[in-house]
């Protein structure tokens, strides 16, 4: 696409050119062939065709300023378009000859002035072009400038101020029940500030919003704005950051000076942490220009008198980085957190992204809202959004729970590697490592509920395991902790119990068992060390978020923490032994179907262990078949190779016929 753009973008610069030079081309060639005409006449050749009276028209110009006459006529005999062209001194007797012998050969003689003598033409000739000149370097000065029209103000506020054609309210943001209480009052303010002023209260002149990328808060105060219907300027942090020290405060100066002559208004400054870093920090000392933008930042946030009309609203991800005086009373004095949405929320969410999209019957969004926890009001969006892009791509009408699934995969794990081809043996040991896991979550107790296992490849995984907690907690125990830890173990013993031996496939479970071990040991007091702290979740946010972190205990505190973390992790595994030895039948029943239908939802498994088998086969749901039952129709289409396909392969070849 970009060498097509390219391509198109090199002819439209060339074809002025190539204008130009057939204009060119085209006026040599006319002088050319008029020229080719014109017979060149010395001054004898000339009076010795005056004197046999051959001239049949002349026309005569007194040349002045050379001191010559310029003669050009036809003779006798000639074409249409041929004549010839001569040079005579400019005298008496030369003038008094030609009328002479026009008189006595009756021809035509025509006498004009020197066009030399003419102001008019001396005017065109010696300042036009100046003036053409002038006039183009002009327009192109002006046009340069109007393509850098940024060029000379670096010093001005890049805030700029949002339009009215796409105004967000409340009832565009779902999900911030308590988030949106807490912003009302400045919507009250900058409608109507003499109540508060009345009873001498402050409204905030800064909020900060905290809380993960994609829960709304650019949204929030998008709507804060829309619902006060005031002018909103928003910013990015970045965009005071500038090469020349000094740049960044004329920017907060002069925007402060925009919402001034604009209040009541709000300013909303995203990515605050990009200019709001603590000062003094990092190696080789601080940042000259970022620092300076700040403290012009802190000085302007409480110079302005109280109840100006201005209140700023910023937005982070990152708030342990921000300088102290940010936060103190008088500038960001109020700090809303913007946490990851419940089920209620996430419910609120996909009813607004769902309000242009045609889900099939059965679909609730109650349901996707249990099947999705951890998810962002972003990532809740782009669910549906991957969902009606496979709907369209499957030539579908309406967006189906399998469309879903697989947008949840997407939204997760990437998209899958249905091409990768890999070996029965590998194929077999995924699938009983998967069922492992998905046994464990079926006996313990606490355990989270088995959503969806898979062994067909995304990402870096082989196959994987959801599982969705039965409920949101608040609060983990140490309970819930240890059976999340034996649960991501259930793999590796699946594995040693089937083959008696071990692969590299868990190494992703084992990172997240150790990091939860730690955190119990070390953070969480759930240890026989007691309730101690020995680790907190920071570092050097400057240096590297691991690099110099501080060691607050001895050596041999360390050692005790190893043996601790060893002996919680043992007993884990045990566990998971136990229980799949125990369940050894549900194990292989599990992967067996596996390997057969590649991919088992949480409906299929719950028959599955009830039954012993899986559900009757509907052959108009194809994606529901198993690959025997797929490569038994595929024999009957005449599909070749169905052999050696995969079941995505399969299912592509047969939606095709």
């Amino acid at each position: 696409m970009k060498d097509k753009i390219d391509n198109k973008t090199l002819k439209k610069g060339l074809l002025p050119y190539l204008f130009l030079a057939i204009i060119i081309l085209g006026v040599f060639y006319f002088f050319n062939v008029l020229n080719s005409n014109v017979h060149e006449f010395s001054y004898d050749e000339f009076i010795e065709k005056l004197d046999k009276g051959k001239i049949t028209e002349l026309k005569l110009v007194a040349r002045n300023s050379g001191g010559i006459y310029e003669v050009t006529g036809t003779l006798s005999g000639y074409d249409e378009n041929e004549s010839f062209e001569a040079s005579l001194p400019l005298s008496e007797e030369v003038m008094k000859k030609l009328i002479i012998a026009s008189d006595n050969q009756e021809f035509k003689l025509t006498v004009e002035p020197d066009p030399d003598s003419s102001s008019l033409l001396i005017i065109i000739v010696n300042v036009l072009p100046i003036l053409i000149f002038l006039g183009a370097a002009f327009w192109f000065f002006n046009k340069q400038m109007a393509g850098n029209k940024n060029s000379l103000d670096f010093g001005k506020s890049r805030a700029r101020l949002s339009s009215d054609d796409n105004q967000v309210t409340f009832k565009d943001v779902a999900g911030l029940k308590e988030e949106k209480e807490e912003v009302k009052e400045l919507i009250d303010f900058l409608k109507a500030p003499k109540k508060f002023q009345k009873l001498g209260a402050r409204i905030p002149k800064g909020v900060l919003l905290m809380g993960p990328p994609g829960t709304g808060k650019t949204l929030l105060a998008k709507a804060v704005a829309g619902e006060a219907n005031v002018p909103f300027y928003f910013i990015s942090g970045s965009d005071f950051v500038e090469l020349f020290v000094g740049v960044g405060a004329s920017r907060v100066r002069d925007m402060f000076q925009q919402a001034k002559r604009n209040a009541p208004c709000l300013i909303f400054i995203d990515e605050i942490d990009a200019v709001g870093r603590q000062r003094g920090t990092g190696l080789g000392g601080g940042h000259d220009e970022r620092e300076q933008t700040l403290n012009q930042l802190l000085t302007e946030m409480d110079g302005f008198g109280a109840n100006e009309g201005i209140i700023i609203i910023a937005a982070t991800n990152r708030p342990d980085v921000l300088d102290p005086a940010l936060l103190r009373p008088g500038r960001f004095d109020r700090q809303v957190t913007v946490n990851l949405p419940d089920v209620r929320g996430r419910e609120e969410i996909l009813a607004v992204h769902a309000k242009n999209k045609i889900l099939a019957e059965g679909i609730t969004l109650q349901n996707l809202a249990k099947r999705t926890p951890g998810f962002s009001g972003a990532d809740l969006e782009n669910l549906l959004n991957e969902a009606a892009l496979l709907a369209v791509r499957r030539n579908k009408d309406e967006i189906s729970m399998s469309e879903i699934d697989e947008a949840t995969d997407r939204v997760l794990m990437g998209p899958a590697k249905v091409s990768h081809k890999y070996s029965e043996n590998d194929r077999k040991l995924v699938a009983y490592h998967e069922a492992g896991h998905a046994v464990i979550g079926l006996k313990l107790k606490n355990a989270s509920d088995v959503q969806k296992v898979t062994i067909i490849p995304r990402g870096s995984a082989g196959g994987y395991n959801m599982m969705v907690p039965t409920e949101e907690k608040l609060c983990s125990t140490k309970s819930d902790l240890l059976e999340e830890i034996t649960g991501l173990l259930g793999g590796r013993s699946a594995e040693e119990i089937t083959f008696g031996e071990i692969t590299t496939g868990a190494h992703n479970d084992f990172e997240k068992a150790t990091k939860i071990a730690r955190a119990m040991v070390t953070e969480y007091g759930m240890s026989d060390l007691g309730p101690l702290q020995f680790e907190q979740q920071e570092g050097s946010v400057f240096l590297g978020r691991d690099y110099n972190k501080p060691q607050h205990f001895s050596n041999e505190v360390a050692n005790e923490i190893d043996m601790e973390m060893r002996k919680i992790i043992n007993n884990c595994h045990q566990n998971a032994q136990d229980i799949i030895k125990k369940n050894k039948d549900l194990l292989k029943l599990i992967a067996e179907t596996l390997l057969e239908y590649e991919t088992l939802t949480k409906e299929q498994i719950d028959y599955l262990v009830e039954n012993g088998k899986m559900p009757e086969e509907d052959e108009n749901n194809l994606e529901s078949l198993s690959i025997t039952k797929l490569r038994e129709l595929a024999k009957e289409k005449g599909i070749k190779n169905y052999s050696k396909m995969n079941k995505a392969e399969l299912l592509k070849e047969l939606d095709t016929i």
